[in-house]
Parts: structure tokens; C-alpha cells; sequence
């Protein structure tokens, strides 16, 4: 899946890998967690609650109402969280977005709210809450170079995916690395 720059966002196929046993250069519960997280699907949480998983780092959770659907957690990009909610419309219908939350303010659970909201006037990274936006900023201004450190060594974002290098980051699959500048 690409922007409309034609940067990678999403490689579904990146660990396509992950469908042989576990090679000896693994560890075998590490190689389990990263094949379910390969899974990519619409997956029924309980009645009226619904999980889009594999599309990204995050899962993002949709929660029917009388009205529409709330989405919790859209995702890291406005490509993956639109894939996303069109694969939930595909299997439940085209009921309309009735509200957003996000659970925290790291990017992979806010990054894609112009995915799943109708067209609107520019109006910054998308809809949030009063001081969103300055504490998402604030976070990675004060931590952001530790984070990106600590995520690299963490989950091994720069090493090449493959079973004897980068398999996966133990809650999702990790997006493609930044582009260089």
C-alpha cells in the first residue's frame, strides 16, 4: 500500500516468511506472536465490536451504535485506516463514522483519522480534543529521538525482514522505515 507520493506505507507481503515452521534463528514463541500478527482481517471482538488487524503496527477497533460506528484507534496512515474501514463496510454495511477516540497519542493510534472521516476543510493533523495535538508534539520533542532509539533496538526496525533478522514487534507488525533525509 502506497501514499500518494508513492512511499510505502503498508507491506502486506514484507513477511509473507512468517508462513514457513520457525527456522532455528528464532525464538519459537517470538516466531507464534509474529504469525498471528501476519493475520490480516475483520475479526468479531463480541457482539457490535469489531477489530481491523494486521493492516498496521495497531489494531483498530470499530464499535457499532444505533447511528453509525465509532472508531478507536485509526491507525498510523490516512491509507491503512481508509483500507481498513473499507474492509469492516465490506463485511457490515456503509454505516457512517459517528465518532473517533483515541486511546493514547502515539501516531499509530491517531495517524489516520482523515482514513475514516468524510472530506473536510484542512484543519491540521484531524480532529482531537483540546491540547491533543501539543501534547503528541510535546512527547516527541522531549522523547522522540530516545523513543526512535529505543524502537530500533526494541523491535529492529532497520534490519532487513527476514527469519534471521527482523520478524517482528510482538504487537503488530512494524511499518516500513521512515524514508532517509
Amino acid at each position: 500500500m502506497t501514499d500518494a507520493g508513492g512511499r510505502t506505507v503498508w507491506d502486506g507481503d514484507a513477511y509473507r516468511f512468517l508462513e514457513a515452521d520457525c527456522p532455528d534463528t528464532a525464538h519459537p514463541s517470538l516466531w507464534r506472536q509474529s504469525r498471528l500478527c501476519a493475520r490480516q482481517g475483520l475479526y468479531e471482538v463480541t457482539e457490535g465490536i469489531y477489530q481491523v488487524r494486521g493492516l498496521d503496527l495497531s489494531n483498530m477497533t470499530l464499535v457499532e451504535g444505533e447511528r453509525g460506528v465509532v472508531v478507536i484507534d485509526p491507525l498510523i496512515s490516512t491509507e491503512t485506516a481508509a483500507a481498513a474501514l473499507a474492509l469492516y463496510r465490506e463485511h457490515r454495511g456503509d454505516r457512517p463514522v459517528t465518532g473517533l477516540v483515541y486511546t493514547h497519542s502515539h501516531g499509530d493510534h491517531f495517524g489516520g483519522a482523515r482514513g475514516v472521516l468524510p472530506p473536510a476543510p484542512r484543519r491540521g493533523a484531524g480532529p482531537r480534543p483540546a491540547g491533543f495535538l501539543e501534547h503528541a508534539v510535546s512527547e516527541n520533542v522531549y522523547a522522540g529521538n530516545a523513543m526512535t532509539r529505543r524502537a530500533s533496538y526494541m523491535y529492529g526496525s532497520n534490519l532487513p525482514k527476514a527469519p534471521d533478522a527482523q520478524i517482528g514487534a510482538g504487537l503488530g507488525r512494524p511499518c516500513p522505515p521512515a524514508p532517509s533525509a
